[in-house]
């Protein structure tokens, strides 16, 4: 077959796909703050608690920070520009807490507001969706020294701070998220301490997952009181778990890392409970709910964000297992594997979300992140960088969402992890997520082939339906 043959056939199957979505799907991309920004000390932004625990020795992979990260905050007209290029219909980014608040409350900062009233203005010059993560991660280091999440009134310190950024982008964000993979920032920050704040007791999590849960509900009707029209929503990070066999005590574990990995946060949100036997399991006590809570943590809200990277299988014990230390498979024979090292496995996207049509009922679904970390490499002189692995992978979980759409899951977009390599959190810059390339010595910008891939795409789907 010859190269045109080969551009013809994959344009076949680009618009295969393309037309099996449905009109005024949404194609995006996304970012995080902390991972991106940069001009940390800049524009009287306050400390997060990523600033400390990236300081911290020891705490992130060769000592990397995100003082500079993408410097997205003084090139974001070049990053809307090649947002535009990519014909990207949405964007989601967070917004840093501190750049409005410093202190987490109190005075705010009239800078921090600013840059994100330019970034929304920018966006929108191009005819690109804003979606505003308002949490994704980055507690502002002062309510973390009066206890963080570990204290109820930083729910209602959000709550405030949701209403201020709502009062200032209101009139023009339509897509409002509350807080990113709450599971992350509860287990890995408070439980495990490899994320900040680095606090190591598992108790600990179960308190701020309960006062993140609580800060959600107590932000959605002050989002709607300011934005009544927004689409309001969270985001929660999903593992599927698929037993290896079907012996009880793996059937029994596999439940119970469904459990943790999955049904801690959407219980709650969805059925007003914690899953049975969850902190029993766990051999923890339940956070301090107090009376109503539940109520507010039910919050209505018009969609539910879905972040997904691979599954877990699992091999039950042959005594009773804690969720969080049941054996995973690994490797998985004939599996391929990122180099997270995650497993790529597509049919757990199309299942999860058959799960949360079928069972909960939500509105609406985003797939709000969903990529992968290649070793990627750039010669310095190209003007893309090959990356073909990450092309089957999109290729892959579109296909699968599309399954999931022919089945009747309610799918209204799609937003690639990530636009731009990035600060990987822990793993410092030792992980290239993006879809475009950044040369972090020169910040120099490269659209990778999997960029070109999706950009394709979505002018097959622009095409199918322009008709």
């Amino acid at each position: 077959m010859s190269i045109s043959d080969n551009v013809q056939a994959q344009t076949i199957t680009e618009a295969a796909l393309a037309a099996s979505f449905p009109a005024k799907f949404l194609w995006g991309s996304a970012t995080a703050a902390y991972q991106i920004e940069g001009a940390t000390h800049e524009d009287g932004r306050g400390l997060s608690i990523w600033d400390q625990f990236s300081a911290t020795p020891g705490k992130i992979n060769q000592g990397d920070n995100g003082d500079i990260a993408a410097n997205h905050y003084h090139l974001v007209s070049e990053d809307v520009a090649i947002m535009t290029q990519l014909g990207l219909g949405a964007y989601r980014f967070s917004i840093a807490w501190s750049r409005i608040l410093p202190t987490g409350r109190g005075a705010v900062n009239a800078a921090g507001l600013d840059f994100y009233d330019r970034l929304v203005d920018t966006l929108l010059a191009r005819g690109i969706q804003p979606f505003a993560t308002l949490y994704h991660w980055d507690l502002p280091l002062a309510l973390h020294d009066e206890g963080g999440w570990l204290k109820r009134d930083t729910a209602y310190a959000f709550a405030d701070y949701a209403e201020i950024v709502a009062q200032r982008l209101g009139d023009r964000v339509a897509g409002w998220i509350t807080h990113n993979e709450p599971w992350c920032a509860a287990y890995l920050g408070y439980g495990i301490g490899v994320h900040a704040p680095g606090i190591k007791d598992r108790q600990a999590a179960i308190v701020a997952g309960h006062h993140i849960l609580l800060a959600h509900g107590l932000a959605v009707p002050r989002l709607r009181a300011q934005v009544p029209n927004a689409k309001v929503g969270i985001t929660l990070n999903f593992t599927p778990a698929y037993p290896a066999d079907n012996r009880p005590e793996t059937l029994r574990d596999t439940a119970r890392a469904d459990a943790f990995n999955n049904l801690w946060f959407l219980e709650p949100l969805y059925r007003g409970s914690y899953p049975e036997h969850l902190f029993e399991d766990m051999e923890l006590a339940p956070p301090p709910i107090q009376d109503g809570d539940f109520d507010i943590i039910m919050a209505p809200t018009d969609f539910l964000g879905v972040n997904n990277y691979t599954r877990s299988l699992i091999i039950g014990g042959s005594t009773p297992m804690l969720p969080d230390n049941s054996t995973v498979v690994a490797p998985v024979p004939g599996a391929c594997y990122t180099e997270m090292p995650w497993e790529i496995y597509p049919q757990a996207l199309r299942d999860l979300l058959l799960r949360l049509h079928n069972e909960y009922h939500v509105p609406a679904l985003y797939v709000t992140e969903n990529g992968a970390a290649f070793a990627d490499d750039w010669d310095g002189m190209s003007d893309t960088v090959n990356d073909p692995r990450r092309i089957a992978f999109l290729q892959d979980h579109v296909s699968a969402i599309a399954e999931a759409l022919q089945q009747g899951a309610p799918i209204a977009g799609y937003f690639v992890w990530s636009l731009l390599d990035n600060f990987e959190w822990a793993e410092g810059y030792s992980k290239r997520f993006g879809i475009v390339y950044v040369d972090y010595s020169t910040q120099r910008r490269v659209i990778k082939a999997s960029g070109h891939w999706y950009s394709s795409f979505i002018t097959a789907y622009h095409q199918e339906h322009s008709a």
